[in-house]
């Protein structure tokens, strides 16, 4: 379900930033968690524009609309954007407030003064309603430098997840979901990594078991996917090599 005592649950002992939709609970739990910041995802911005574009069929008449002039606005903001990516983040944090802070301003600007133009249950309508009510966390990206303007990587990630959890068809207890987020974790961390996920997988279920009568976890740092001391027979290639 979506009860807000989920996230609650699980960001309790978090401090940072997460990017996130617009789900209403992630803002009320940032008003009460110190620590804890929520920035916006533009991707979501950008999809209900999309989503008024893919109503009308004819061409020509798509590049007539608001949604269309949205679009590129908000394309430019990603373009520029990307142009930053080989920089660190001091230095994309300042590029943006230089650069992509004016468009960002220009956009919402636009958006308030065409928002009374369309009709607030129309598809353009209900874009621009999404951004007003989310401008304050769509503009958390300009003040950071390590903040991506969506959470596309997160839901690239997670898709395996939800088409397998679709085809199986066989996760209908708490416990047996929370077992496959478990796995799931463990995995596409590993992935993210560049880890070989079987020879990883295998690798934590020979040592981890070596270690069943230890009276502390301290073990478990040498384990984790971003470990320099895993084997190398679990890398995809050598990241920590001296040359």
């Amino acid at each position: 379900d979506r009860k807000e005592d989920h996230p609650e649950e699980f960001l309790k002992d978090f401090q940072g930033v997460c990017v996130t939709d617009g789900y209403q609970a992630y803002h009320s739990l940032e008003e009460k968690t110190p620590g804890l910041t929520i920035a916006g995802c533009w991707a979501h911005a950008r999809r209900k524009y999309a989503d008024a574009q893919k109503a009308i069929k004819d061409e020509k008449e798509r590049k007539g609309t608001l949604a269309y002039d949205a679009l590129k606005q908000i394309g430019a903001i990603y373009k520029l954007d990307n142009d930053l990516a080989e920089l660190t983040p001091a230095q994309r944090q300042h590029r943006r407030q230089l650069e992509l802070k004016p468009l960002v301003d220009a956009y919402f600007v636009w958006v308030k003064k065409h928002q009374s133009e369309v009709l607030p249950k129309s598809q353009t309508g209900k874009a621009f309603a999404y951004s007003v009510n989310q401008e304050r966390y769509l503009r958390v990206f300009l003040e950071d430098g390590e903040v991506p303007l969506d959470n596309n990587a997160t839901e690239s990630t997670l898709r395996g997840f939800c088409i397998g959890r679709h085809n199986w068809k066989l996760i209908d207890t708490i416990r047996g979901a929370r077992s496959s987020a478990i796995i799931y974790s463990i995995t596409e961390t590993a992935k993210a990594n560049d880890l070989k996920v079987y020879e990883y997988v295998e690798y934590l279920l020979t040592e981890i078991p070596k270690h069943e009568d230890d009276t502390n976890r301290d073990f478990l740092e040498d384990l984790l996917p971003w470990s320099p001391n895993l084997p190398e027979q679990c890398r995809k290639s050598n990241k920590y090599e001296v040359k």
